[in-house]
């Protein structure tokens, strides 16, 4: 089942309304966005797990939502 907005911000966590428009057009499923927010919360426990490297709407998701973080220039 496609994700829906309110989804999105239920495994999330407060996002701007684009991004969360966006996950949810990407067709992902709960899981894939899971699994996402799990790789960009700690990539290196996931390697170290003998994980493989996200792949298709899991790598598209983390796409999405690392254009959401805070760059170096951006203040807290």
């Amino acid at each position: 089942m496609a994700l829906t907005r309110q989804d999105v911000a239920q495994i999330l966590g407060p996002v701007d309304e684009s991004t969360a428009a966006e996950v949810a057009a990407s067709g992902a499923s709960e899981q894939e966005l899971r699994e996402a927010r799990g790789w960009l919360a700690s990539d290196e426990a996931l390697v170290n797990d003998m994980r493989s490297l996200p792949k298709g709407r899991v790598a598209e998701l983390i796409e999405i939502l690392r254009g959401q973080e805070p760059g170096p220039d951006d203040e807290p």
